[in-house]
């Protein structure tokens, strides 16, 4: 991560390259934030160096807050926010180097797609000429060329969702905040944004993708944030959050020519805590999946088993999810 010129002294020398860190790209120390008597976020402390985190959480756990929050547009009501180690909502040169693409409409319908984005990079510091040029480069580059000088009381929810993140992106910002970029977009709209999200991560940006849809940001990054009521479940890759839910039995689905035979080997390890078997497979619950997963290949090949596919239906998204999630009761905006 390159740090900005302004964060060392013009007159100091600068510090040797084994002993100077640059800060985090983002860095929330026991952050809280409410709305009168409504709770937005809850305590959460939180730090991000770089690459693509999919922060996830249900309708109203608080991803939008925590996103305003770091573009600047709303103050902690208690703890610190830090962008680069700077606070972006004090700090003008701060807020340049971030670029937030909001959930809500937040176009003017009269104006065409080039003179809304032109518009947005002149109000993110460009000059009109760079602002004008970035515009027409971004608007290309997410596919909205034959549309760039039409109006946007016209495009479909997917062309405006590629004009905000255009918008988002002309004064090519260090840390992108994307707030559900892909609801409502179409198949087109939807491959456009996930393929520029990647070359920027390519490119070295940090980037925060919320949503609802646990998929959707599967497809983009393995790091996690999973968010609810405010509060920040777990963090990680998601693998690793997978381990803070191994109190849980673990499910293995491994597809056979044999399945019956193979439950019944299997079902006799203590770790094993129920089978069902269908036509051609048998599902496996185990508190213990390490030894699962050493176990299965040494019974089927005993047993002269052929085994055609082994899957896991908690190894993903969802399931962390849904595991994390369950005891909490429900969501509260």
């Amino acid at each position: 991560m390159n740090l900005a010129a302004d964060l060392a002294a013009p007159s100091s020398p600068s510090p040797p390259t084994s002993s100077w860190t640059a800060p985090p790209a983002i860095e929330l120390d026991h952050v809280s934030r409410w709305y009168g008597q409504v709770l937005g976020l809850q305590d959460v402390t939180l730090r991000v160096h770089g690459g693509v985190v999919g922060l996830l959480g249900p309708n109203g756990a608080g991803k939008s807050t925590l996103l305003r929050l770091l573009a600047g547009i709303i103050r902690p009501s208690r703890g610190r926010a830090l962008v680069f180690g700077r606070d972006a909502h004090d700090d003008r040169a701060a807020r340049r180097r971030i670029g937030y693409c909001p959930e809500h409409e937040g176009v003017w319908d009269d104006l065409t797609a080039r003179e809304f984005v032109t518009l947005l990079g002149q109000l993110s510091g460009l000059s009109t000429r760079d602002a004008r040029r970035r515009a027409e480069e971004t608007l290309v580059e997410l596919g909205l060329s034959a549309a760039i000088d039409r109006r946007l009381g016209g495009f479909s929810k997917g062309m405006r969702q590629r004009t905000k993140l255009a918008a988002t992106l002309t004064h090519d910002p260090d840390l992108i905040l994307l707030d559900e970029p892909l609801t409502g977009c179409d198949p087109l709209a939807r491959m456009s944004i996930v393929a520029k999200t990647r070359a920027l991560a390519q490119a070295g940006k940090t980037i925060v993708l919320s949503s609802h849809v646990l998929h959707e940001v599967e497809a983009l990054t393995q790091e996690i944030v999973l968010i609810h009521r405010g509060q920040v479940l777990a963090e990680g890759n998601v693998h690793r959050v997978r381990e803070l839910i191994d109190e849980h039995p673990h499910r293995v689905r491994v597809e056979c020519d044999r399945p019956r035979e193979l439950a019944a080997r299997l079902l006799a390890a203590d770790h094993v805590t129920r089978v069902e078997v269908d036509a051609g497979a048998c599902l496996l619950e185990t508190r213990a999946p390490d030894r699962l997963y050493d176990e299965l290949p040494r019974a089927a090949l005993a047993l002269g088993v052929r085994v055609s596919r082994l899957t896991s239906p908690d190894d993903n998204l969802a399931a962390v999810f849904e595991y994390l999630t369950a005891a909490k009761g429900p969501t509260r905006r």
